[in-house]
């Protein structure tokens, strides 16, 4: 798992929470993540959604990717679908993601970089491993995280943030025991690069074997913490969390830690590897079906009627498949009518 990796001892550090008035965040609930099929047949663990989806506001779904080491011929991705309505936050460790679009936008996501596509409006895209890389086969990992709009940002135009590996924020804890990828918000007054609409934090840390990592975060956002690889334990309470697990945090200032002794995670001998993540709840009904998050069914039907004559983009016939493998799961996009539930998907 190379992602970015760094001298902590050489980065600035984020200052440990002290004093008595400090209100660590306890942990609300635990989750185990779903395994699933996606795109052209690949397999993700989704820790949500699962949760009761106030818990998660703004976000929509975690999707881990991996971590996998594909033979030749192997990889897999998600060919030609749609998105409207909000945004998805791809994060590459290992390996590599192409990506095209119907707006002629496209780009390679490597490991350590991070591409933020805000669907807005709507856009059809695709998301396939490079030839290369499916001929040689490797190592592959990433999550895909979809961050809502409120409803005064769902009708914006498509848009799109590259963030180079080279370009996340590099901080090290109080004592050096943990690297800290910023990707987007603020963590302890060090912003990350990504330009976010909702606001979120997103921060990659990789927390050393036995290590404690404490940190600052706003009181109005929610908090979460999923782990990638290794395992440790949560809150002041200490609740084991390991991989493909999801501790979701109370109400507090602060958030602590700690990654066990020992780590037996084979694919990497760095340490604890989770995502913290956190943001401003929108509070607004949602609407979602497929690759669609609106605010009413109305809306999600619109989208629905909106793909099918072209109006989200239109590609050539023989790439725009009948059948969209959407990243919320199989949907029925030509023909039919959508049954759209409100809070969740339709399963």
């Amino acid at each position: 798992m190379p992602a970015v990796t760094a001298d902590t001892l050489a980065l600035p550090r984020v200052a440990r929470p002290s004093g008595a008035g400090t209100a660590w965040r306890p942990v609300a609930k635990t989750v185990t993540a779903r395994r699933h099929k996606e795109g052209e047949g690949f397999e993700v663990r989704r820790p949500f959604p699962g949760i009761d989806l106030s818990l998660a506001d703004p976000f929509l779904l975690l999707d881990h990717l991996g971590a996998v080491e594909y033979g030749p011929g192997e990889a897999k991705g998600a060919p030609w679908h749609p998105h409207r309505g909000f945004e998805t936050v791809t994060y590459m460790m290992d390996g590599a993601f192409e990506h095209q679009d119907s707006t002629g936008g496209g780009g390679l996501i490597t490991e350590g970089a991070t591409q933020w596509m805000t669907a807005g409006a709507g856009v059809l895209h695709s998301e396939l491993p490079p030839q290369d890389f499916v001929a040689t086969g490797g190592l592959f990992h990433g999550v895909q995280l979809w961050v809502n709009l409120p409803k005064s940002l769902k009708w914006t135009d498509p848009s799109y943030q590259d963030i180079k590996a080279a370009e996340t924020v590099l901080l090290s804890s109080d004592d050096g025991g943990a690297l800290l990828r910023v990707i987007a918000g603020d963590l302890g007054g060090h912003r990350g690069p990504g330009v976010t609409r909702t606001p979120i934090t997103y921060v990659h840390a990789t927390v050393s074997p036995g290590a404690q990592l404490a940190l600052p975060w706003p009181d109005d956002f929610n908090a979460m913490a999923y782990v990638l690889a290794g395992r440790g334990t949560v809150g002041s309470e200490r609740r084991p969390l390991e991989e493909g697990q999801l501790a979701v945090f109370g109400p507090g200032s602060a958030l602590t830690l700690e990654a066990a002794p020992g780590q037996d995670y084979n694919g990497s001998r760095t340490g604890w590897e989770i995502l913290l993540l956190g943001g401003l709840p929108i509070r607004e009904p949602v609407a979602r079906y497929g690759p669609f998050v609106m605010n009413t069914r109305a809306e999600i039907v619109q989208a629905f009627e909106d793909f099918q004559t072209g109006r989200l983009g239109t590609t050539s016939p023989q790439e725009l498949p009948h059948r969209t493998t959407a990243d919320t799961g199989t949907a029925e996009l030509r023909g039919g009518s959508p049954d759209p539930r409100t809070e969740g998907d339709r399963r």
